[in-house]
C-alpha cells in the first residue's frame, strides 16, 4: 500500500472512532498553534494502567498496560490486538528506524523486541553486576543509543541500585550512570535536534533539561520548567514526554498534558477525561495526540505535529 492511501486508510479509521460514540462530550480548551483541533475520542478502554505509547513506521500504535504484563497493538486499520505477553511489566516502547520495538521493563531490564518473531534480545541488564530497580521510560538518539530513567517504582526492596537515576546504554551495549540527584526521574525526551534531554522527576515539580555534550555526555542541568499543581503543598511532578516538531514539550501531569514551549514558557494545559501517564504523536501526518491515561486510550486532533526521531540502528 502507497503512503498516500496508507495516510487515507488511518484518517479513515480515526474518523471511524471519532463516530462512534466514544467521543469524549467537552472538547478541551485549544492552544493557539497547538490544539486540540477537535473532542477527545476515547480508543479503547478496560486497561488496569496504560502506558507507553509509541508507533511504527506503519502508523499502528503499540502501548503497555503494565498490571496486565502486556503490549498492545492499535493497527492502522483500528485493530486492537495483545502483541506480547507477557511483557516483563513493561512501561516506555520506543521504534528505531530498523523497525526493532524498545521497551523498558520494569522487572529490571530494558529490551529490543523484534516485531515479527517476538524475540526479546536484552540492551541492558544490569549496572556495576546489578539489576536495575526498575526502567520507566527511554528514547533513542539518532545514533541507536539509549537514554532511559530507572526509578524505584515495582522494584525489590532495597533497591539494587541503591539510587534512582538516569543511565545511557551505547551502541556497543556499555551503560554510563548520567543523573542521580532526581527525585524518581520518570519522563525522558530529547529535543528535536538531540542537543538536549529533558527529564521529567515525578516527585518534584521541576523539570529539568540537560545539554548534551555528546552521545551519552551531559553537560550541568538547568531547571526547564515548573510544573502546575493541585495545591502549594502538593509536590507531585510529570510523567510521560512527548515534543513536537516546533520543539514544544507536552507533559503528562496530574492535571492534564501542561504544554511548554522551547525556553520553558508556560503554554496552556490540555485537560484528559482521566490523568495520563504518557503521550506519543501518531497518524495521520503526526497530528494525533495518543495518550495513556490510566484505564483507556485517548486520541485527540492536533494542529502542532510531532517530532519523529530518526532513532539509528544499533551495531
Amino acid at each position: 500500500m502507497n503512503v498516500g492511501r496508507r495516510m487515507r486508510c488511518i484518517a479513515a479509521a480515526l474518523t471511524l472512532l471519532l463516530l462512534s460514540g466514544s467521543v469524549v462530550a467537552q472538547q478541551p480548551p485549544s492552544i493557539a498553534g497547538i490544539g486540540p483541533t477537535g473532542p477527545a475520542a476515547k480508543v479503547h478502554g478496560g486497561f488496569e494502567f496504560t502506558e507507553g505509547p509509541t508507533q511504527d513506521s506503519e502508523g499502528s500504535v503499540y502501548f503497555s498496560d503494565i498490571p496486565t504484563n502486556r503490549i498492545y497493538k492499535l493497527a492502522n486499520d483500528g485493530r486492537l490486538s495483545i502483541f506480547l505477553e507477557p511483557s516483563g511489566h513493561t512501561n516506555g516502547l520506543m521504534f528505531n528506524s530498523a523497525g526493532t520495538l524498545f521497551a523498558c521493563q520494569m522487572d529490571g531490564q530494558v529490551v529490543a523486541i523484534d516485531p515479527e518473531t517476538k524475540k526479546v534480545a536484552v540492551v541492558a541488564g544490569q549496572y556495576q553486576d546489578k539489576r536495575f530497580n526498575a526502567p520507566n521510560d527511554l528514547v533513542l538518539d539518532q545514533g541507536g543509543g539509549v537514554y532511559f530513567s530507572d526509578p524505584r517504582y515495582r522494584a525489590p526492596q532495597p533497591l539494587p541500585q541503591t539510587k534512582e537515576a538516569v543511565y545511557y546504554v551505547a551502541p556497543d551495549g556499555s551503560v554510563t550512570r548520567l543523573i542521580d540527584n532526581l527525585q524518581a526521574p520518570n519522563g525522558v525526551i530529547l529535543s528535536p535536534d538531540e542537543k538536549t534531554l529533558y527529564v521529567a522527576p515525578s516527585e518534584q515539580k521541576e523539570v529539568w533539561a540537560y545539554s548534551v555534550e555528546s552521545p551519552g555526555k551531559l553537560g550541568q542541568g538547568r531547571v526547564f520548567c515548573t510544573v502546575k499543581v493541585a495545591s502549594e503543598k502538593d509536590n507531585s511532578g510529570g510523567d510521560g514526554l512527548t515534543i513536537d516538531s516546533a520543539g514544544n514539550l507536552y507533559i503528562a501531569t496530574q492535571l492534564g498534558i501542561q504544554v511548554f514551549a522551547p525556553d520553558g514558557k508556560a503554554l496552556g494545559v490540555i485537560a484528559t477525561a482521566e490523568q495520563p501517564a504518557n503521550l506519543t504523536f501518531g497518524p495521520p501526518e503526526l497530528k494525533t495526540l495518543f495518550v495513556t491515561a490510566r484505564t483507556s486510550l485517548y486520541s485527540l486532533p492536533m494542529q502542532a505535529a510531532g517530532h519523529k526521531f530518526p532513532g539509528g540502528k544499533r551495531r
